[in-house]
């Protein structure tokens, strides 16, 4: 990836600094105004405002990222008040006119299939889905599997299936190489295209049956490199 130019840096800094002292303040404004006059819920002002904010939230950060060299934007509309998948593919298409942010892989970041599904309709080159896991099922697994491929994008699959998450290193290695399997054979992922979360859990809490999160994730991590060499892990 190409490093962000000078003229490139002091554009973003000017932008950076205009979003944190004059928009930001107005939009906040805005919000507390709108909390005065009846439901929120009902509230059409409310929701224009807030949906603006976290917009010109996501704007900051994405800008921050790139000044500090980042090598993926990670991208995430979840909020309860935003209309979640409308933010995404605008938030997404305007940062593609953007040459400085948009030349960064982009990572769309859901809970929520509808909102990842219109994250890849909108995205330049090859982006990252996170995530995707076998939660409800292999039939919804290689039907969203499916479509991300189709969309060349590469994904990030949790250590989750139908009974729930892997909390055992057994656990994490068994899914790990179910989804595989399922993703190279059935679906014809590339290897090089799938990125593992094991699932860190708590960790130094006290708690007797805690103690072997972290030993069970970093081994899990380990074995699934060694039976799996080309894929990735990710932790989370």
């Amino acid at each position: 990836m190409n490093p962000i130019t000078k003229e490139g840096e002091r554009l973003l800094r000017e932008e950076l600094k205009k979003l944190k002292s004059e928009d930001r303040p107005k939009i906040i404004d805005a919000i507390a105004t709108a909390r005065e006059f009846g439901d929120l819920k009902e509230n059409a002002e409310y929701h224009a405002a807030k949906e603006q904010q976290s917009l010109t939230e996501a704007r900051i950060r994405d800008i921050e990222s790139k000044l500090s060299n980042s090598q993926i934007i990670d991208i995430n509309m979840d909020e309860g008040l935003l209309d979640s998948e409308n933010a995404m593919e605008f938030f997404l298409r305007m940062i593609a006119s953007e040459p400085d942010i948009s030349r960064v892989p982009i990572m769309i970041d859901s809970s929520k299939w509808s909102v990842l599904e219109v994250g890849l309709k909108n995205i330049q080159g090859k982006g990252i889905v996170n995530s995707i896991s076998l939660k409800e099922g292999e039939e919804e697994f290689i039907k969203q599997a499916s479509i991300i491929k189709k969309y060349g994008a590469a994904v990030i699959v949790m250590a989750f299936d139908e009974e729930g998450q892997a909390d055992s290193y057994d656990r994490k290695v068994e899914i790990c190489l179910r989804a595989y399997k399922i993703l190279t054979e059935t679906v014809g992922f590339l290897g090089q295209d799938i990125i593992f979360d094991p699932n860190i859990f708590a960790v130094a809490t006290g708690i007797e049956e805690h103690n072997e999160y972290a030993l069970s994730f970093i081994n899990a991590a380990k074995t699934i490199k060694e039976k799996m060499p080309e894929v990735h892990v990710s932790g989370g």
